[in-house]
């Protein structure tokens, strides 16, 4: 009897110096609000091509024909000031009061922040139409919350290939990141 209550006495004490020392240990941790990297990012958005030039025309979005695409990715940044952007568009075209998927693009690209909430996306792009090129696009985001923040953005695609004259489209996006 006298080993099994010394044998739990000293337990207990040894349990309560650990649970102690563990939380001298965890209160003593610095912990901040500062962001690690990498990070990962996923967005969703709306995109309107709102002028595309060619060296045969100049068509317009919403005179001409009403196209929109849904730029969906993900986006890992690894600094501050750097990233990788993984991007899937599907894009839908309607004609005429005809409507279909036209082409889904595949847009991988670098991302570099300027600062002030401006971010450049340079952005390759593989369009299974057969068309192919790469696409600048100038971010603002405008407004940030702890779980999500709103951005506009203006892309401007320049595309070649597939027995089509080369074009030059300026765009308008806007969409929530989180």
């Amino acid at each position: 009897m006298t080993f099994s209550f010394v044998f739990i006495t000293k337990t207990k004490t040894m349990y309560l110096k650990l649970t102690f020392l563990i939380t001298v240990l965890l209160s003593s941790l610095n912990v901040s609000s500062q962001t690690t990297y990498p990070k990962i990012t996923g967005y969703f958005g709306i995109m309107h091509p709102i002028v595309t030039f060619s060296e045969d025309e100049t068509t317009l979005n919403f005179r001409d024909y009403y196209a929109v695409g849904f730029p969906t990715g993900i986006n890992i940044w690894k600094s501050e000031k750097i990233g990788f952007s993984l991007e899937f568009v599907p894009n839908i075209k309607d004609d005429n009061g005809t409507s279909k998927v036209t082409n889904l693009l595949f847009h991988p690209g670098v991302l570099v922040a300027l600062g002030k909430g401006y971010t450049f996306a340079g952005r390759l792009a593989f369009e299974t139409s057969g068309r192919y090129g790469f696409t600048p696009v100038f971010n603002k985001t405008n407004i940030k919350s702890t779980n999500c923040s709103y951005y506009v953005a203006v892309p401007l695609p320049v595309r070649f290939g597939n027995d089509h004259p080369s074009t030059f489209t300026v765009g308008f996006q806007f969409g929530i990141a989180f």
